[in-house]
């Protein structure tokens, strides 16, 4: 039976985006994450997929094993009841590799679609938190309700988020926004 799911990004959603971290020691987790997470995975039973371009790899800047390093320090702050369920990174950027390598970095949904295939994702009940103008046209090109936080965005961002049509379902403050958002909207379905 497929089940719902919340598509995290990474840097500047889970953790503090200090520029492509590859460093384990330096990952901080943003407050009120551990605890929405835990909360969204024990009450509301979501599976947990982190979706996130990485292209640092293409630039040189860091490893794809830094990459994984990175996300298993990321499961280990979380803890048991809070890990992330399956990690998914695009490694490429248009500069450095062809379109159809880059068909995996965000706007693109394909990351989204693809785990949701892979871990059985019923998108009409997911939705995808990021802090980038390019989380929520990823989540909208899948089908799924999005929450933007506001820790990294620039007004300038926000401007051209409310003059296009990628306006998304919510604003939060930080996490724990988030987290009431989906909850109240999805026991309200």
């Amino acid at each position: 039976m497929s089940r719902p799911a919340v598509f995290l990004d990474r840097d500047g959603t889970i953790n503090i985006d200090t520029g492509y971290i590859g460093d384990p020691e330096k990952v901080e987790i943003y407050p009120y994450v551990k605890e929405g997470i835990r909360k969204l995975k024990g009450t509301l039973g979501f599976t947990t997929i982190v979706i996130s371009n990485q292209s640092g790899i293409a630039r040189g800047f860091i490893t794809e094993e830094q990459v994984i390093s990175v996300n298993n320090k990321i499961n280990l702050l979380l803890g048991f009841d809070a890990k992330i369920d399956a990690f998914y990174y695009c490694k490429h950027h248009p500069d450095f590799n062809s379109p159809e390598e880059c068909r995996c970095r965000k706007p693109s949904p394909w990351l989204l679609l693809k785990s949701a295939e892979a871990l059985d994702v019923d998108l009409k009940k997911s939705y995808m938190i990021g802090d980038k103008i390019s989380d929520i046209s990823a989540g909208k090109n899948a089908g799924v309700k999005t929450i933007l936080l506001l820790n990294t965005i620039t007004g300038s961002e926000l401007e051209q988020m409310n003059r296009s049509n990628t306006k998304p379902d919510c604003i939060a403050e930080n996490f724990e926004e988030a987290y009431n958002f989906i909850l109240n909207d999805f026991e309200g379905e």
